[in-house]
C-alpha cells in the first residue's frame, strides 16, 4: 500500500494496482465503503471489445496498474503514476493501451485530484472502447444525502432496497419498485440510477453528505474538453450505492454512433482530467445540506476559475502557456425572424471540435472539445485550447440547425486566433405558416403526463417529470383507441402535444405504431411549386418517422422517411433529448389543397416499450414570395459592392 497525507486527508492506494482503498477525513477512518473489497471502493474502470468479439456489452476492465512510480514527491505536492503497458502476447484478452493512471494531492488541499493518460499505438491491433470511468464507492452507514444540482437533491434510499426481498425489478434491471425499504418513507418509491443523470456542460458538482458526520464527499470537473459528444452529450453521476462517477466517456442517451472506433494502424493519445474529489465538513451548526452544498459549488467555482491547471506533471497535460485562445463574434440572420439584420442570438454556445460536418461534434470521442456561450453582443473567447487543427461549431437557441465555419482554426501554443465577425443563417426557404414547439434540441416544452401514481419519485412531482419512470406507458392510457391529433390555432402543444411518440402495447408483449395528424388550414396554395416541412428531432430509438400529406394510408409510399434512426434510448432512461436530427421535407404544391389540410406522421418499427421519438420542433413554411426574391438579389448585389 502507499499513503497520500498532507495533514488534512489520508488517501491510501494498492501498490502497483492504482486501487484507491481508504481515505480518512475528520476522524473517519475511511470514508469508503469498508463492506467492499479492497479492490472495489475507489477505481478506474473501461468497456472495451476486440473486433469481431460478440460480447453484448464489451469486456470490463479495472485498469489494475502493474508499475508504481512517484512522479513527483515535495512539500507542495505528491504525484503518482500506476502504469499498465500493454502486451501482445496478450492480444484479444487486454485492451491494447498503455494506461497511466495518475493521483495527485496538493499542500492545503482537501481533496485530491486524479487523471489518466491512454495511447493506442500505431502497429497495435484495432479495438472499440464503450465507456470509461472513475468509481467510488461510499460508506451506506454514513452517506444518505445526495446532492447534483439546486433543484436535485434529497435523502436516498439505500442500496439493500434494491435487493430481492425488499425491491421488485421494472421492466429492465436498473429500476426498481421499493416494496419494502429499510426506511419506510421510500414505500413506493422508484430508484434508478439514469434519473440522476446530467449534460456535460452542467456536470460540474455532485456527490453525498453523511448525516452523522456532517462530511460532504464531492466530484469536481473543472472542464468537458476531454469528454465525448461535446456540451449536451448526459451523462451519470451520483446514485444509489452511495456512489459518485466522473464519466468520461459512454454511449448513454447516443447510442453505437458514440463507441470509439480504433483501427490497427491508428495512434491516438488522449488525457482524461483532471477531476477533483474535494471534501468538506460543517463548522457550525447551521443547515449542514445547504451549507455543506453551497461550500462544494463555491470550490466548483474555483477549480474552473484555475483550469487548466499547471500542476499536473505528465507532459501530456497541457499547461496554460502551451495552449492558445480563439475569439470572435457570431450574429444571426434570418430574413423571417431577424428582418434580414445581422443580431446576436441569446445564449448562443460556441465551440472547437475536430475539422468535420456540420453537427459532427455531437459524435465526436477522439479528441478534445473546447465551448463557450457568447455574451448578449455575440462576442466569445474560448481558452485554454490546446494547440492543433479545428472547425468552429455554434448552436444558437431558438434556431433550427447548426453552425460551422467552413475554414479550418490551426491552434498554436500561446497564441491567439481572431475569427472575426461570422455570420449564421438558419435554414429557411419561405415564411412560416405554422409552428409547434420552440427550437431548443429538446422535447421539454410538450406535454409531460403525471406519472402513475405506483411509480413515482418524489425528487420529480413539481419539476423535471420527464425523468419520472414508466411515462411510455401513459401515452396509450391518454389515447386509448385513436392517435394524437392536433390542429393548427386550436391545439397547444403545452397541453396536447405527447413529449414522445412512442409504441402501443397491444398484447403480451407486443407493439405497434403510431400515426400523429397535424391538421391546419390554407386559405390558398401556390401552384406549381415546393412547400417545406422542417422537423428537428430531439431524440430517436430504433425509429422510423414517415411523413404523409392528406394520406391517411400508411400502406401508400411515404413522401419522406427517415429510415431506421437511433439507439439513443432517451426514452427508458428519463431523459429529454438525445441526438439531435434536423428534416428538411419537401412538399410539392399539388399535394396540398385550399382549406383543410393534415399532415401524418407515422412512427414504425415497434417491438418494445422504448422504441420511439422525441419532436424538438416543427415548422411548415411556404413557398419563397418574389419579395423575397427581390430582396436576396438586392442583397446579393450589396455583398458584391
Amino acid at each position: 500500500m502507499v499513503v497520500m497525507d498532507n495533514g488534512i486527508l489520508q488517501v491510501n492506494l494498492s501498490k502497483p494496482e492504482g486501487m484507491v482503498t481508504g481515505i480518512q477525513y475528520k476522524g473517519i477512518d475511511n470514508l469508503l465503503e469498508v463492506l467492499e473489497d479492497e479492490t472495489n471502493r475507489g477505481y478506474w474502470d473501461m468497456v472495451w471489445s476486440a473486433p469481431g468479439i460478440t460480447r453484448k456489452k464489451g469486456a470490463f476492465d479495472r485498469m489494475e496498474g502493474t508499475n508504481f512510480t512517484v512522479i513527483v514527491e515535495t512539500e507542495d505536492q505528491i504525484e503518482l503514476s500506476f502504469t499498465r503497458m500493454w502486451d501482445p502476447s496478450l492480444e484479444g484478452k487486454v485492451v491494447p493501451l498503455n494506461i497511466d493512471k495518475r493521483f495527485v494531492l496538493l499542500r492545503n488541499s482537501s481533496g485530491f485530484y486524479t487523471y489518466a493518460i491512454y495511447e493506442h499505438l500505431k502497429e497495435w491491433p484495432a479495438f472499440n472502447l464503450t465507456n470509461t470511468r472513475t468509481v467510488f464507492k461510499l460508506r451506506k452507514d454514513k452517506f444518505h444525502y445526495m446532492a447534483i444540482s439546486d433543484s436535485r437533491q434529497r435523502h436516498m434510499p439505500l442500496p439493500d432496497d434494491r435487493s430481492e426481498k425488499r425491491g421488485q425489478a421494472l421492466a429492465y434491471p436498473e429500476a426498481v419498485l421499493l416494496v419494502n425499504p429499510v426506511e419506510p418513507e421510500f414505500k413506493g418509491e422508484v430508484d434508478d440510477k439514469y434519473q440522476y443523470s446530467i449534460e456535460n456542460i452542467y456536470n460540474r458538482v455532485h456527490g453525498w453528505i453523511a448525516n452523522d458526520s456532517q462530511v460532504g464527499f464531492w466530484q469536481i470537473t473543472p472542464s468537458e474538453e476531454f469528454k465525448s459528444g461535446g456540451p449536451f452529450k448526459q451523462c451519470l453521476t451520483s446514485h444509489v450505492g452511495p456512489i459518485t462517477l466522473a464519466i468520461f466517456h459512454s454511449t448513454h442517451y447516443s447510442g453505437e454512433e458514440l463507441i470509439l472506433q480504433f483501427g490497427s494502424n491508428e495512434p491516438w493519445k488522449k488525457v482524461f482530467g483532471p477531476v477533483f474529489f474535494y471534501l468538506n465538513s460543517l463548522v457550525d451548526g447551521a443547515n449542514p445540506f445547504q451549507c455543506l452544498w453551497e461550500d462544494a459549488k463555491q470550490q466548483m467555482n474555483d477549480e474552473v476559475e484555475r483550469w487548466p491547471y499547471d500542476f499536473p506533471a505528465s507532459k501530456d497535460f497541457l499547461s496554460p502557456k502551451q495552449r492558445g485562445t480563439v475569439s470572435g463574434r457570431l450574429l444571426v440572420r434570418e430574413r423571417y425572424v431577424t428582418d434580414d439584420k445581422e443580431v446576436p442570438g441569446n445564449g448562443t454556445l460556441v465551440g472547437l471540435a475536430a475539422p468535420g460536418v456540420v453537427g459532427s461534434w455531437q459524435l465526436e470521442c477522439k479528441g478534445y472539445q473546447f465551448w463557450t456561450k457568447a455574451d448578449n453582443n455575440g462576442y466569445f473567447s474560448i481558452h485554454g485550447v490546446r494547440p492543433g487543427t479545428y472547425n468552429l461549431y455554434a448552436w444558437v437557441p431558438g434556431f433550427i440547425g447548426d453552425y460551422r465555419d467552413v475554414s479550418e482554426i490551426v491552434v498554436t501554443p500561446d497564441g491567439d486566433v481572431d475569427v472575426g465577425t461570422l455570420v449564421y443563417e438558419p435554414p429557411r426557404t419561405g415564411p412560416t405558416l405554422w409552428e409547434i414547439g420552440v427550437p431548443d434540441r429538446t422535447a421539454a416544452e410538450f406535454y409531460v403526463p403525471d406519472p402513475n401514481p405506483k411509480y413515482i419519485n418524489k425528487l420529480y412531482v413539481n419539476t423535471d417529470r420527464f425523468r419520472q419512470y414508466g411515462l411510455w406507458e401513459r401515452y396509450a392510457e391518454l389515447y386509448p383507441d385513436n392517435d394524437l391529433v392536433y390542429t393548427i390555432g386550436v391545439s397547444d402543444y403545452r397541453k396536447d402535444f405527447f413529449f414522445a411518440q412512442v409504441t402501443r402495447k397491444t398484447g403480451n408483449n407486443t407493439y405497434k405504431g403510431s400515426t400523429w395528424q397535424i391538421r391546419f388550414n390554407l386559405d390558398n396554395v401556390n401552384k406549381n411549386t415546393t412547400y417545406k416541412l422542417r422537423v428537428s428531432l430531439a431524440t430517436a430509438h430504433v425509429s422510423e418517422l414517415q411523413v404523409r400529406i392528406n394520406d391517411p394510408d400508411t400502406e401508400n409510399p411515404p413522401l419522406f422517411t427517415t429510415g431506421q434512426i437511433g439507439n439513443d434510448n432517451t426514452i427508458a432512461r428519463h431523459g429529454i433529448h438525445g441526438l439531435y436530427r434536423l428534416y428538411n421535407v419537401v412538399i410539392p404544391s399539388a399535394q396540398l389543397v385550399e382549406g383543410n389540410n393534415t399532415i401524418f406522421l407515422t412512427r414504425g418499427l415497434s417491438v418494445s416499450p422504448f422504441q420511439g421519438i422525441m419532436y424538438d420542433y416543427i415548422r411548415l413554411e411556404g413557398p419563397q414570395s418574389s419579395n423575397d426574391n427581390n430582396k436576396l438579389i438586392l442583397d446579393l448585389v450589396h455583398r458584391k459592392k
